[in-house]
């Protein structure tokens, strides 16, 4: 990381140098990312599958699923809270000047308009979408398409509680199958992550020369700040969970997670992390693979901690930035929104953007204000992914000691 960003800066001085970046660089950070993105599906398929038919037991199975999803979405509500009094107490929104506001508006409309009109879609669905949206009608389809990675969940589960259902004889072979399946995928994760190196260099290089110009970054150096305290307050709680459910201290938590961490931040993907984080809640923090293989699938789809809070920041930022004085009722309002916008969001970078187009039309905040923030968004993502991973981590190794 550190490497790719000086030679990024030092390639910068020349004229040459960022075109060289874009095109030599760049694709080999790409490369690596679509590499973890490759294998997400076939992991997930493989981990659940397991997971769920190593446990036998469908009351278990039952207990289990449902503390888990409370649990995320008990952790998302404290995250978006957390969101709220921060940007209240700093109020970095009275920091943007009327020039820089009109620049960034002029500078990020086109993007934003492409993701109202995403957003727009969805808002426009009716109150049951996201249930039906779990269903798939073709699996194939879904499994090509990392944002339907739920649906993906869904099938894994129906297919592992069906496997359970079934004589045990006939099982067999099926689970053997999937056991092989599941350590080929391993083997996969291994032989890409010695390219790791490689591509997060690539992918740091490419983010210092496409990063807008330095005047813009200076004038929302108070909101990145307001959400990086956030996000460091959310790791606080998850060493927190980890500390009161297992007795693990906070430095070895972070130790054990740190790889799945700094791959997290490199690539700004819950899912291209997945593998990553499954290896380190395994091996180094213990979690039996049939509770790591259940939680962490489902985590890093529906568990967007360090995503809810940044919308619930950024709405309020912007309000900050209109002039617009929130009520305590809106505010309310931005926490639930927030909550089930975050569970909707797609596990690959910067979706949380376009879920922030539906929490700020719920709060009545203009959409195009979403250009306030465009320009220092991706340094965002990499540092709120990396509370997503961790979340998940220390969720699962919750259940792992409440179901013993």
């Amino acid at each position: 990381m550190a490497v790719g960003i000086i030679f990024a800066l030092i390639l910068s001085a020349f004229s040459w140098g960022a075109e060289f970046i874009r095109d030599w660089i760049k694709p080999f950070g790409t490369i690596f990312i679509n590499s973890l993105k490759l294998i997400a599906v076939p992991l997930i398929l493989a981990s659940l599958i397991k997971g769920v038919s190593d446990l036998g037991d469908l009351s278990k199975l039952s207990k289990m699923g449902s503390r888990t999803i409370f649990t995320f979405i008990l952790t998302t509500f404290v995250a978006v809270s957390i969101g709220l009094i921060c940007v209240n107490l700093i109020k970095p929104g009275a920091t943007i000047s009327e020039e820089t506001r009109n620049n960034l508006l002029a500078g990020y409309a086109k993007e934003v308009t492409g993701r109202i009109e995403l957003a727009q879609e969805q808002k426009e669905a009716g109150p049951l979408q996201a249930m039906e949206d779990i269903v798939p009608s073709n699996i194939f389809f879904a499994a090509s398409d990392n944002t339907k990675m739920l649906q993906v969940i869904f099938f894994a589960i129906f297919f592992g509680i069906s496997l359970i259902l079934i004589p045990s004889a006939n099982a067999k072979p099926v689970k053997d199958f999937f056991d092989g399946f599941n350590d080929v995928i391993l083997k996969m994760i291994d032989l890409i992550m010695r390219a790791a190196p490689l591509g997060v260099f690539a992918l740091m290089a490419a983010l210092v020369v496409e990063s807008p110009d330095s005047n813009l970054f200076s004038a929302l150096a108070m909101y990145a700040l307001t959400v990086l305290v956030g996000l460091f307050l959310m790791l606080g709680v998850y060493a927190g969970i980890v500390y009161f459910s297992s007795r693990t201290n906070v430095q070895t938590y972070f130790k054990a997670i740190a790889p799945a961490q700094l791959l997290a931040f490199s690539t700004s993907s819950s899912a291209a992390t997945l593998p990553v984080t499954m290896e380190c809640v395994e091996n180094n923090l213990r979690v039996p693979k049939e509770i790591a293989g259940f939680v962490l699938p489902i985590g890093a789809t529906i568990n967007m901690d360090g995503t809810s809070l940044y919308q619930a920041v950024a709405a309020v930022f912007i309000a900050q930035a209109f002039g617009m004085d929130l009520s305590l009722e809106a505010q309310l309002m931005i926490i639930l929104t927030a909550t089930l916008a975050s569970i909707g969001s797609a596990a690959v970078p910067g979706a949380g953007m376009v879920m922030l187009v539906i929490v700020l039309a719920q709060a009545g905040i203009p959409e195009a204000g979403l250009a306030l923030i465009f320009a220092i968004d991706r340094p965002l993502d990499m540092c709120r992914t990396v509370v997503n991973v961790s979340g998940d981590a220390a969720v699962s190794v919750m259940m792992d000691k409440i179901s013993k």
